[in-house]
């Protein structure tokens, strides 16, 4: 069987990294999408040389998903998975936060996977297991103080997920999202250096779970909201 082509957004971050990487592992080709310029040291090398690396892609903007999606196609010829990690992070109260926070929240966590699958449909409308998985938040679930603005953006992810995995349905195309509770990176530690990090999500538990949606064995989910939450 050939390898899957699986694209991967905001592939630089902590998250992205480690899926994709973990992906690589497994034997697919890597197409790596990020905002950022740069790509962190190592990663290319991790995701084998064939690997397409696009830089400084607004997926916020519909033309420059599509123009993303359309590199993918010309690269590999076909695409298989799209992992939608792209995505921000505020915390504010309502009172003393910034209103523009909201619009930046929904358009960096919704906006983002709603323009980078509305891209990739045709494409993996054309796949034999098409698979979407997207990136929700446990918070979403029930929002904490000063988790309101971007509670009601990775809500909107759930929604997306839900919605979009009936449109597909007929098609082969699952779509499902994972809900993690706080992941275990280097800015939550600097951000709450008092936490038990042992009870967070590391983000290689979470890659498992995200490329087990984006596999094969799973094509009898869809719609899913799968929380990912450790011991917290």
């Amino acid at each position: 069987m050939s390898p899957r082509i699986i694209a991967v957004t905001g592939a630089f971050g902590v998250l992205g990294e480690v899926v994709a990487t973990a992906a690589a592992l497994q034997g697919a080709r890597l197409a790596l999408i990020d905002h950022s310029l740069v790509p962190p040291e190592g990663l290319v090398e991790a995701c084998g040389v064939d690997a397409l690396v696009l830089t400084g892609v607004d997926l916020a903007d519909p033309a420059a998903a599509e123009a993303a999606l359309a590199g993918v196609e010309s690269r590999f010829g076909r695409l298989d998975v799209l992992i939608n990690i792209a995505g921000g992070f505020r915390w504010q109260t309502l009172d003393e936060g910034d209103p523009a926070v909201w619009d930046l929240l929904y358009a960096t966590n919704v906006k983002t996977a709603a323009n980078a699958s509305r891209a990739a449909l045709r494409l993996l409308r054309a796949s034999p297991a098409g698979r979407i998985v997207n990136i929700g938040a446990a918070g979403a679930v029930k929002a904490a103080a000063g988790m309101g603005a971007y509670a009601a953006a990775k809500a909107g992810v759930h929604r997306l997920t839900e919605s979009l995995a009936e449109e597909l349905k007929a098609d082969g195309v699952t779509v499902n999202a994972v809900l993690p509770s706080i992941i275990d990176t280097p800015a939550n530690r600097a951000d709450m250096p008092e936490a038990d990090f042992s009870a967070w999500v590391a983000p290689a538990d979470l890659a498992e779970v995200i490329l087990f949606l984006a596999s094969p064995a799973a094509r009898a989910l869809t719609g899913a909201l799968i929380p990912v939450t450790g011991r917290t």
